[in-house]
């Protein structure tokens, strides 16, 4: 069982690795869902996650709020994933979606394409995706080279509870098309009966673990 935790800046690395952690995604702002860190925080953390044997997730996004983008915030976001590709980092986050809720399917591709060397993982954005289009959703993720979806299967003012009905339906409609991620309001206590319901071997959140 992998347990992916999510984590803000530099601080609890330390305390998560030695908890026997072996990924985690890096964020900065958690308070509005987790944006890019900085350089410098990426750099040492990659360094820091390397030489404890894990891999290192990096957040990419340039600001809280929704997940459609304009031109000058795909520039950076591009820049920012060449800055992890040039630190090492084992995969990205990211989504982008359009006013309608479908797939910015030409931001993707050149986000997607900026990734080259780098796991890509649909975030949260998927979430927004409307449930009747999400089953073409992750076939046209996993056609364009993305590994996983980060899902909480539903919005996260819902319960796990509450979500883990689509949840469900998202690991079946994923089949080995790619990986299902479950997150939001998975715990310590409640991870292993999560996986076992759902099926996975793969979970996240930022109290997944004990530290």
């Amino acid at each position: 069982m992998l347990k992916e935790v999510c984590v803000e800046n530099f601080t609890d690395l330390p305390k998560v690795l030695a908890a026997g952690v072996r990924r985690v995604e890096l964020n900065d702002n958690l308070a509005v869902g987790g944006t890019t860190v900085s350089k410098g925080v990426l750099a040492e953390a990659t360094r820091y996650v390397h030489e404890h044997d894990a891999s290192i997730v990096a957040m990419i996004r340039p600001r809280g709020g929704d997940f459609v983008y304009n031109d000058l915030e795909l520039k950076i976001m591009e820049a920012d994933l060449f800055e992890a590709q040039a630190q090492g980092v084992d995969a990205v986050a990211f989504g982008a979606l359009t006013e309608t809720g479908w797939l910015d399917e030409e931001a993707m591709e050149n986000l997607i394409a900026a990734s080259a060397g780098m796991t890509v993982v649909m975030h949260m954005a998927f979430d927004e995706i409307p449930v009747a289009q999400q089953p073409d959703a992750i076939a046209w993720l996993a056609a364009h080279g993305v590994s996983r979806i980060l899902t909480h299967g539903g919005p996260l003012t819902q319960s796990l509870q509450e979500t883990l009905p689509h949840l469900k339906a998202l690991v079946a409609a994923a089949k080995d098309q790619l990986t299902i991620l479950p997150g939001g309001g998975i715990t310590a206590a409640n991870v292993a009966q999560v996986a076992s319901e759902l099926g996975v071997q793969e979970a996240h959140g930022t109290k997944i673990v004990a530290y």
